[in-house]
């Protein structure tokens, strides 16, 4: 067969044209094929119940929007680190503001309290970080962004279900859609809640008739108090501490699927952070470095796992707690800060990936990622090489396996 060979000059063009019809389908999303889509789930929306009214008012003339999946599609060019991560999560702005609120609304937290067991300064904590106290809730409506997600092929699963959950809050009456805005990826409200999670969850605190996470303060906190009390919070107890581990600690014990008594934790040489012993009680904890065997250790409980229900990210749910604790009159954590912290850009933690891999070990997909399976695949490598088995992914372990090669 014999091949054509096209010209620079329109190898240029064809390669514009090319760009062209693909940002042009992606920025529009195939109104046609949208149209026909919004038909299909109108019909679905119907067999559920929801009424000709709701569904007019909340999907006539909606659009994709472009700018949506472009924030699905971003991802950031560097990991956090920990200590970023929390510096911009617990500041001492949000901290005073965290104590001059929990003292303003003592009377409402103390009833939430007397209801659904969950201590005000964890209820101020996440409302501080989930929406800096209810300033920043999002302006995307939450509709559009729905149907967006729900049409991109990606997660559509996912984010169809979570639209006809948001078409059945309008259709209850407790917000209209031209009022329902939040994040771009349908996050609503002070509490950031997914529509699923307000169907199940949200409260009607304020005795209105209505579940208003977006105006209403008593909904507010207890919708968030009763997703926490359902997700297994203990009111009587606390999240975690900061601990000391002995030098010569076996880094296997760590993570958070290791669980042991606070007195099989006392015979290992966990203490506090003031050298004294723990506290004699009869709970579980799991020893966590979310910034590896050089960083601060915790020692998390139950209630850090129910966080975890919240949002599934360590770095979340130490900084609900550390923000709690310091609303509380609680100091900063106590171990000593590195000079400078090193980013690994997720081209980085892509090649670390690719080098595991090459050398037998298997961190999953190749995707610049920190998940869990790359952090077993770099504890295997670390055992292997004799190195501190903390899973934890730094320039030096890069440089390391790059010399292995």
């Amino acid at each position: 067969m014999q091949m054509t060979i096209i010209p620079p000059k329109y190898r240029i063009i064809i390669s514009i044209i090319a760009l062209s019809v693909f940002v042009l389908s992606h920025q529009g999303l195939c109104a046609e094929d949208f149209s026909s889509w919004l038909n299909e789930l109108r019909q679905e929306a119907r067999t559920k119940g929801i009424s000709e009214t709701t569904l007019h008012e909340a999907l006539d003339n909606i659009k994709p929007i472009p700018r949506v999946i472009e924030l699905d599609k971003r991802q950031p060019e560097f990991t956090q680190t920990f200590w970023r991560y929390l510096d911009i999560r617990v500041t001492e702005s949000r901290i005073e503001q965290g104590r001059t609120l929990l003292k303003t609304h003592k009377e409402l937290f103390d009833t939430i309290e007397m209801r659904y067991g969950v201590q005000p300064r964890f209820l101020v904590a996440f409302w501080g970080l989930e929406t800096n106290f209810g300033n920043y809730m999002g302006s995307f409506p939450v509709v559009g962004s729905l149907a967006t997600l729900a049409y991109d092929p990606r997660r559509s699963d996912f984010f169809r279900s979570e639209l006809l959950a948001a078409l059945s809050i309008i259709d209850a009456g407790h917000i209209s859609a031209a009022n329902m805005l939040g994040s771009w990826a349908g996050a609503m409200g002070q509490p950031q809640f997914m529509p699923s999670t307000f169907v199940r969850y949200a409260v009607d605190g304020d005795g209105d008739g209505r579940k208003d996470i977006w105006h209403s303060l008593p909904d507010v906190f207890a919708s968030a108090a009763n997703f926490l009390s359902e997700s297994g919070w203990q009111g009587d107890k606390t999240w975690g501490r900061e601990v000391k581990i002995p030098s010569d600690f076996d880094l296997d014990l760590t993570g958070r699927e290791v669980k042991k008594t606070l007195a099989a934790w006392q015979i290992l040489g966990i203490r506090k952070m003031n050298g004294e012993d723990l506290p004699q009680v009869n709970m579980k904890g799991s020893v966590i470095l979310p910034a590896g065997h050089d960083g601060p250790a915790f020692l998390v409980y139950n209630n850090f796992h129910t966080i975890l229900r919240w949002n599934r990210s360590d770095f979340y749910a130490i900084a609900v707690g550390h923000l709690a604790d310091r609303i509380t009159d609680k100091g900063p954590l106590l171990t000593t800060r590195p000079v400078s912290e090193q980013p690994l850009s997720r081209d980085q933690v892509e090649k670390i990936q690719e080098l595991l891999v090459a050398q037998g070990y298997d961190p999953g997909l190749t995707d610049g990622v920190i998940g869990s399976q790359t952090r077993q695949a770099i504890k295997e490598f670390q055992r292997t090489t004799k190195l501190p088995a903390d899973g934890h992914p730094t320039t030096q372990l890069l440089e390391i396996l790059k010399k292995n090669e």
